[in-house]
């Protein structure tokens, strides 16, 4: 998808700042240092827009980026970083909470995983937790640009594996560095958009029908 208008609109630091429009959102969710920003910036084809930093864990409220002014990338703050205080950790988890129990249509959920480094406890927890809200989820494996061609089908059933994911075709492999995947998720994306929040599976089989 070419995209010709992104912006950063919101940076939500209380659930009374929640966008709550009827615009769709497909809302990012990772450990705090495995790129979330950087996958976003390829997907939309900016280098800046979603800011990166050589710090982890620096993402501490919603971000909201308008995407031509139909639709919003949410960039939820990383879990799983160690040097800030437990406080800290609590306060942003209480943040995530509440952004999905908002009274808002449910978003499409990208969780990044690391590819290379493999799916963490941490990652299972997150997916167990979005499952237990019945949001559509779609697994992005990202950093593949890593891990050598010959291993690739093994660390995906690793990652399969430590999710308690039965079907690893529903994990899609991506690279912000090399751009491999990014069409495969923007297809999910694109299912979403035109399905709604409701027919994520049935819109992604009518766009392969149609394909």
């Amino acid at each position: 998808m070419k995209i010709d208008s992104a912006e950063h609109v919101r940076a939500a630091h209380v659930d009374g700042q929640f966008i709550r429009d009827d615009r769709p959102q497909i809302a990012f969710v990772g450990r705090s240092n495995v790129g979330k920003s950087s996958l976003m910036n390829r997907l939309l084809g900016r280098k800046k827009l979603a800011r990166i930093s050589s710090r982890p864990g620096r993402t501490r409220a919603v971000h909201y980026y308008l995407i031509e002014r139909r639709f919003y990338f949410v960039d939820l703050p990383g879990y799983g970083y160690a040097k800030v205080s437990e406080t800290e950790r609590r306060n942003w988890a209480a943040l995530v909470d509440r952004y999905f129990r908002s009274p808002q249509a449910p978003p499409l959920v990208v969780l990044i995983v690391d590819a290379k480094v493999g799916a963490t406890p941490l990652d299972a927890q997150a997916l167990e937790y979005l499952t237990s809200l019945e949001v559509p989820v779609a697994v992005a494996a990202t950093k593949v640009d890593r891990v050598p061609r010959g291993k690739r089908s093994a660390k995906l059933a690793e990652v399969a594996r430590n999710l308690g994911m039965t079907d690893r075709s529903r994990i899609i492999l991506v690279s912000a560095t090399s751009g491999e995947g990014t069409k495969e998720l923007w297809r999910e994306i694109t299912a979403f958009l035109r399905a709604g929040p409701q027919g994520l599976d049935r819109g992604a089989e009518e766009e392969e029908h149609d394909g």
